[in-house]
């Protein structure tokens, strides 16, 4: 079993869903030693198939498919296998896979069945570098999936290996790992940023309310010369109030 990190409580796991994951990203560069421009969020595109259901929390749990290859069907036990690894995992869990067809994708690890099954075992949604289907039955599962496309069929699809670390959309994500995922994209955070990231959304989120978006809200009928003043303030008491929290500039 990977162990859940300790220091998110359910509390905690509650507040980070009530905001996007920009927000959140916005609160990780602040207290991450990681590169910020290249570590922790998909680099390639990926595809909300249902954005309706808003940010998904939860921990990784990583398997490898591969619809296009019959042979590995020879392993009969493969699926009660894995889903046994998956009952074991600690929730809550975002089922994260990577697709060997990638960018030839054959067939979908998901559809009905699959979605309901992980549901049950406490996963709340996917990130599949390949294809999805019955998309409106996953919806109304309620299980939140990202994608990169939709098809028709499962083609020969099952677990082929199971919790280690994966690949997807340009992203290595290892078990158990933090993932803060919407319409934007994902993030996979690392743990040793887990127990500030909260107050670190929370920060930045109340500090672009109070310096940035109320001067540009407040800007109809100004003049120009006096908006840009009010806006080189408001960018210097941003920034000032970033530093002092952080010991960083935020994103100015």
């Amino acid at each position: 079993m990977n162990p859940r990190p300790s220091c998110l409580t359910h509390s905690d796991l509650l507040q980070l869903k009530r905001w996007n994951t920009p927000t959140i990203y916005n609160g990780w560069e602040q207290i991450t030693q990681h590169d910020a421009a290249a570590d922790g969020f998909n680099i390639e595109e990926v595809r909300d198939f249902m954005p309706q259901m808003g940010s998904m929390v939860g921990y990784a749990v990583t398997v490898v498919c591969e619809p296009s290859k019959r042979e590995h069907k020879s392993n009969q036990s493969a699926w009660i296998d894995y889903y046994r690894h998956v009952a074991q995992q600690p929730g809550p869990k975002i089922v994260v896979v990577q697709d060997w067809d990638k960018p030839r994708v054959i067939g979908s690890f998901w559809g009905e069945v699959t979605a309901n099954l992980h549901k049950a075992l406490g996963c709340v949604g996917t990130i599949v570098d390949g294809a999805i289907r019955d998309l409106d039955e996953m919806n109304n599962a309620g299980f939140k999936a990202l994608a990169r496309r939709l098809c028709v069929g499962h083609a020969h699809s099952c677990p082929v290996r199971w919790g280690e670390e994966v690949e997807v959309f340009g992203r290595k994500v290892r078990p158990g790992q933090f993932i803060h995922a919407d319409k934007h994209g994902f993030l996979v955070v690392p743990n040793e940023d887990l127990s500030q990231l909260l107050e670190a959304a929370r920060f930045m989120d109340t500090n672009e309310c109070d310096h940035l978006i109320s001067i540009a809200r407040a800007a109809a009928g100004q003049p120009h010369a006096e908006l840009l003043a009010n806006l080189e303030r408001a960018i210097g008491n941003f920034s000032s109030s970033a530093r002092q929290r952080f010991h960083r500039s935020g994103e100015f």
